[in-house]
């Protein structure tokens, strides 16, 4: 009789903890909640951003709102973000160049995204376009190898800016193929891009959703695309990788990650909810036209993948020697 005392004693507590962390749960979130983005209002980051934000917004019945912290690749929101409480209440769309490049130029902010945040749910990803103004004599990625080749150094690329995905792109480009290319940096993809359609620049890696627009006018003439297989919007496209660069792969991913220590309730919680928003008609459509796609990953499995490209890239900034303008 005792015994059974006891197994019913145990089996009541269980079942009163679990009904509290249920409850527990069920309260998230009682306020609303900030997702921080680290670029301006209107870019790829904070495009991604609203979109989501909205969907998570229907979901909770809280108000989800973006706030913009700009400057130094994202590392400005980062660090607000990591040092936020783990409480579900502070959220980052993370990026590629915030998560996985930006610590390693950036030296002065104390961002290490493996150790200082867990992964919640892809929110888009979108290849690259290999670009070049119709003058330039390149007609394949081959081409441009042997161009370069032939006189190390003096082919110049241009991108918006240091450690973003167009200039990881090029870099990346240069050791896998052995070659030496001259990175000319601007002060966002915008720019880069009216330079190259005016014969300033001859050839640079672009967001799809950025450049698509320009090939198709005749503007621009793209020679390949950064993704593992062709893109549907541009089929006829070979992939770097067939073009004579086995496993080349650079993507512009977006990411939405929260402190790390938050509670895995709230972030299973949000999961589910970001994946079900990110899947309706309305979000899928406007991911579409911005050249993104929907990547399926648990938290667990965004987070390994935050940290292979940790390493992927931190091996290219060191063997390229990428480093941040004085100060930084």
């Amino acid at each position: 009789m005792t015994c059974l005392r006891v197994v019913l004693a145990a089996a009541l507590a269980g079942g009163a903890f679990a009904a509290a962390a249920v409850a527990q749960s069920g309260k998230y979130p009682e306020r609303p909640v900030k997702m921080l983005v680290g670029f301006s209002a209107g870019g790829g980051t904070d495009v991604a951003a609203r979109i989501l934000a909205q969907k998570l917004t229907e979901a909770l019945g809280q108000s989800v709102f973006v706030e913009n912290r700009a400057g130094a690749s994202g590392l400005i929101a980062a660090e607000a973000a990591a040092k936020s409480p783990p409480d579900g209440y502070t959220l980052m769309m993370g990026s590629q160049t915030t998560l996985a490049v930006a610590p390693a130029i950036y030296r002065k902010y104390a961002v290490d995204a493996a150790k200082d945040f867990s992964g919640i749910a892809p929110a888009g990803v979108s290849p690259l376009m290999l670009v070049v103004h119709p003058a330039f004599p390149a007609q394949s990625v081959k081409d441009i190898i042997e161009m370069a080749k032939a006189k190390p150094g003096t082919l110049n690329f241009g991108s918006g800016g240091l450690g973003t995905t167009p200039h990881m792109s090029g870099e990346l480009l240069a050791l896998t193929a052995g070659i030496k290319l001259t990175h000319v940096a601007y002060r966002g993809e915008a720019p880069a891009l009216n330079d190259l359609i005016g014969g300033q620049i001859p050839m640079m890696f672009s967001n799809v959703s950025a450049v698509i627009g320009n090939v198709r006018a005749g503007q621009l003439r793209a020679l390949a695309v950064t993704s593992a297989q062709r893109i549907p919007v541009a089929p006829e496209l070979p992939t770097i990788a067939e073009s004579g660069l086995p496993g080349f792969e650079v993507a512009t991913w977006f990411a939405l990650v929260t402190p790390a220590g938050t509670p895995r309730d709230v972030v299973m919680r949000l999961n589910a909810e970001a994946k079900r928003g990110m899947h309706q008609p309305d979000a899928g459509q406007r991911l579409a036209a911005l050249g993104m796609t929907i990547d399926e990953r648990t938290p667990d499995e965004l987070d390994a993948f935050i940290r292979s490209e940790i390493a992927k890239w931190g091996k290219v900034i060191r063997d390229a020697d990428i480093k941040a303008p004085d100060g930084n």
